[in-house]
């Protein structure tokens, strides 16, 4: 048992670390990389070439329920106070720290010559997504003990913890089917390098008046942990006699190009013009599954037992002078509730996203009036917002998670000055701050495009006490329609 969970809690300790809600990048259609959240976006170029870990870089963190500043702070009340008020019994079980990272490794895209409605883009990305929620019963057992806690259930399905890393492979085809209606669909190849799952796990600890002994502890688990491509990991550190960096690399280099476990996915998407400028949009993303086979090893721990504690029977304890009343406990746990360890393949969901949007758009520039004309794609503009200057609109994030659905709302406005740059300014209400306040800029420069993001800009002038941390920058080249 102390086995598992120390290993759980190391692993929930990595989800901390590391679902991203791009509100900013959404329908920002000056953008390539807002295909990625929309396949289904209207797109105005001939085509694009990213720059290699340069075109699509984005980060995320969020804790829900406490930050650094709320524990370390030079406010005079004593550390330990501030960890059993505002940690240890301050959060709940639906307290989260989560957060994803993500790393363009190639993209690019184009336009068919014989459909030119059609536009292709495809590329390369590594991802690592992670979430731990508060293990609040197991905190308090560990803080305070159960001494004072007699007949109180410690309940064990308070762990739960899920992450990974892996590279994906996509191909996606966006269709301009009418003047109202842009689709489009994505497919996805994962290739899984880092994954672990413990989000099913159930029972309890209690400790109660005993018979034999002055008290009886009781405990009933249900637990698994699940995890892929992280004994390649611990035999290339304990490998003293080799280069442990290099043994590492060569692991996730493998795995993460067909070399470990495989998945498949499919992004969807769709803008369509209610009027002449009204617009509805939305994405389902990561809509998919792993299989994983290879370097699997899983822990479980499933049984009842009740003991309590070392019984010495005198005096015919005295007959065996050598005898180990410690170990007999340990086999006696044991025996009841074994710790078993196995290889077998197992499948996990991705965390499927889905994005929403009710967009208008006003303040006609150019004298074109945009997406009500009955044309193809060859607009006389540069940008498939020339023809409005603003944007308005609401949107809806939603992720699926372990604890149920993680949703967020945001407001935003977008402007367009010319044919060179743009912004959008987001408000965004979630779990994790009601303050989000956030920019996104995209200059073009000729056939460069640079883009940066940042969320929660509030929160810059004390990043020890903020809640939530994002952001997004990008290069890309592309080639404008020259109709």
């Amino acid at each position: 048992m102390r086995r598992i969970l120390c290993l759980l809690a190391f692993l929930t300790g990595l989800g901390w670390g590391t679902a991203q809600n791009k509100q900013i990048l959404y329908d920002f259609r000056e953008i390539p990389q807002a295909l990625m959240v929309n396949p289904g976006t209207r797109t105005a170029y001939n085509w694009y070439a990213g720059i290699p870990m340069l075109s699509g870089i984005s980060f995320q963190a969020g804790s829900s329920g406490i930050s650094v500043n709320d524990i370390f702070a030079d406010d005079g009340l004593d550390i330990n106070d501030k960890i059993r008020d505002r940690a240890i019994f301050g959060m709940s079980t639906r307290d989260e720290l989560s957060g994803t990272y993500q790393v363009e490794l190639l993209s690019g895209g184009f336009r068919s010559r014989n459909r030119p409605d059609d536009f292709y883009s495809f590329g390369i990305y590594n991802e690592g997504d992670g979430i731990g929620y508060w293990f609040r019963d197991l905190a308090i057992l560990a803080w305070e003990g159960n001494a004072d806690r007699l007949g109180q259930r410690f309940d064990l399905g308070h762990l739960k913890t899920r992450g990974e890393m892996l590279n994906v492979f996509h191909f996606g085809i966006n269709r301009r089917v009418n003047n109202r209606l842009t689709a489009g669909v994505r497919a996805k190849i994962y290739s899984g390098i880092i994954s672990f799952k413990s989000t099913r796990n159930s029972g309890f600890f209690v400790t109660q008046p005993g018979q034999n002994n002055l008290l009886a502890n009781t405990l009933r688990a249900d637990m698994l942990l699940q995890t892929s491509g992280l004994e390649g990991i611990r035999q290339a550190l304990s490998d003293n006699g080799g280069n442990e960096v290099q043994a590492i690399r060569q692991h996730l280099l493998k795995r993460g190009f067909f070399g470990g476990d495989l998945g498949l996915g499919v992004d969807l998407g769709f803008t369509y013009a209610l009027n002449g400028q009204l617009e509805l949009t939305a994405s389902l993303l990561d809509l998919g599954f792993m299989m994983h086979s290879g370097d699997v090893r899983n822990f479980s721990l499933s049984g009842q037992a009740t003991v309590e504690g070392v019984e010495v029977i005198l005096p015919n304890a005295l007959s065996d002078p050598n005898r180990d009343f410690w170990q007999d406990l340990v086999d006696e746990v044991e025996g009841l509730i074994p710790f078993d360890e196995d290889n077998r393949s197992y499948i996990s969901f991705r965390p499927t996203k889905l994005y929403s949007s009710l967009r208008y758009n006003f303040g006609e520039g150019d004298g074109i009036s945009g997406v009500s004309c009955d044309c193809s794609y060859r607009v006389n503009s540069r940008s498939p917002l020339a023809g409005y200057r603003n944007a308005v609109g609401i949107q809806l994030y939603a992720i699926n998670r372990p604890r149920g659905p993680q949703t967020a709302w945001t407001v935003f406005y977008q402007r367009n000055f010319g044919r060179i740059l743009g912004m959008k300014a987001t408000y965004t209400a979630d779990k994790f701050t009601r303050t989000n306040f956030g920019l996104g800029v995209n200059l073009q420069a000729g056939p460069v495009n640079f883009y940066v993001m940042a969320d929660n800009l509030l929160a810059y002038r004390n990043i020890a006490a903020t809640n939530y941390a994002s952001f997004q920058i990008g290069l890309n080249i592309l080639s404008w329609n020259a109709n």
